[in-house]
């Protein structure tokens, strides 16, 4: 996300110098196993437009157009995203997307130092600190973009009081790898999420553009079928076998990968305000970081980008810049945050549910036939600029009434298209015009 801002600030004709504490990774090999397969949706896709890369990024990603649930006999149900095929996410690998970007900024005038980790912020005399104080660099103004860890944030909090909360879900992450097949074949459906849900812990899995997918297992980090419980070769083969036995097979060789990779933590960063003065802001998951089980972490973060950009075409002053944009965004990365959290449940568990299952294919239903008044939250979410806040309320609206439509119902093509009309009339219309929403997309 930071070369993207870096690019749009750079086309803007500002100078701008890249600080990034790693290697350079197009010519360092540089260590794997915390990287979820990157989603881009229609918001993250709308900010590389912007700078020119929309159509070069697509060439790096393949389209996901569902989920396809498995269960613990291995059969399958697929659930499509959109209203058609046009509606679709796009998996991406992180690393062939930051390469990418690296590349982009460079070629807008970004300088990019790297090997450069802050380690401190001195904000008074307006210097980053590098390597224990042994090194630093003056800043005019200072736009923190290090993720949900952020040395900016954590220095803003310690010496100019502002307020962050960093709560962590019990799960934890690791990657996994399905390899292709024979020619860089794909052994599972390319162009959908894969979800093993299993209630308390679940498997998924996103396709590359070699044939293989990348997988990551979500588990509770203590107690019984948790990381903690899993400790040699016997209790990982039988802890999958048991709850993910079509895909152990695709996994080849999967246990040193498995005890060689880090368990990942999962966490919700919430601060305010996200600047100080008009000299430093935080942006994307340094100000606000989810957890991912909405797609929306890059998209989220790319949209921040957008709504900057818009605000400095508009004021030159970054003392009414930064405060417009913390009031924009704040709410939006509230929700989607919350959003987020939800997504947890639905994925782990809820897709796995008869009556949920239900309810998505009335709402289905509800889109095609009453596209006209009926968005679901998800595509408000993934398909649109709706703000994350808007999508939110009506997703509560929304969930009242399938529950009304689905009561009773054993086949969701039975349901009552008039009587969803009048709900809807009723319920989500006079909503849309409270919140100033148009449903055209």
């Amino acid at each position: 996300m930071g070369c993207v801002l870096a690019t749009l600030l750079a086309n803007r004709g500002h100078s701008v110098e890249l600080f990034e504490k790693r290697p350079d990774m197009r010519r360092a090999q540089i260590g794997g196993g915390r990287s979820i397969n990157l989603v881009l949706t229609n918001r993250g896709l709308s900010a590389l437009e912007r700078v020119g890369l929309r159509e070069q990024v697509l060439e790096l990603t393949v389209p996901v157009l569902g989920r396809m649930m498995h269960d613990l006999h291995g059969e399958l149900t697929y659930q499509p995203y959109g209203k058609d095929d046009s509606e679709c996410n796009y998996s991406v690998s992180r690393g062939m997307l930051n390469e990418f970007l690296l590349t982009a900024a460079e070629e807008a005038g970004v300088a990019i130092e790297f090997n450069a980790a802050v380690e401190d912020v001195d904000f008074d005399r307006r210097r980053l600190i590098f390597e224990e104080g042994r090194r630093s660099a003056e800043f005019d103004v200072l736009i923190g973009t290090d993720g949900a860890p952020s040395v900016v944030r954590k220095a803003l909090v310690e010496k100019k009081g502002l307020e962050e909360s960093v709560d962590f879900m019990d799960w934890g992450y690791k990657e996994l790898l399905f390899p292709s097949g024979p020619d860089d074949s794909y052994l599972l459906e390319k162009n959908a999420l894969h979800i093993w849900p299993r209630g308390s812990h679940f498997l998924m899995a996103l396709a590359n553009l070699d044939g293989s997918f990348t997988g990551t297992v979500y588990m509770p980090q203590t107690g019984p079928d948790s990381f903690e419980s899993i400790d040699d070769q016997e209790s990982l083969l039988a802890f999958f076998e048991r709850h993910y036995g079509d895909a152990t097979p695709l996994l080849g060789d999967f246990v040193d990968t498995f005890f060689e990779h880090p368990v990942g933590t999962l966490g919700t960063v919430r601060s305010a305000p996200w600047y100080w003065e008009d000299k430093v802001l935080l942006v994307g998951d340094a100000a606000h970081g989810i957890v991912p089980f909405f797609g929306q972490g890059l998209n989220s973060g790319f949209e921040d980008c957008l709504v900057l950009d818009d605000l400095l075409a508009q004021h030159e002053d970054f003392a009414q810049v930064f405060p417009r944009f913390f009031n924009a965004r704040k709410p939006n990365t509230e929700a989607i945050a919350d959003m987020a959290l939800e997504n947890a449940r639905e994925m782990g568990e809820k897709v796995a549910n008869p009556t949920f299952l239900l309810k998505k294919k009335v709402e289905s239903l509800l889109e095609k036939h009453l596209g006209d008044i009926y968005r679901s939250r998800y595509a408000m979410v993934m398909y649109s600029h709706i703000p994350y806040a808007a999508a939110y309320a009506v997703g509560k609206r929304q969930k009242e009434i399938l529950a009304t439509l689905a009561e009773g119902l054993d086949r969701a093509q039975d349901v009552d298209l008039e009587r969803a009309r009048q709900l809807i009339e009723e319920k989500l219309v006079p909503l849309y015009d409270e919140l100033d929403l148009n449903l055209e997309f």
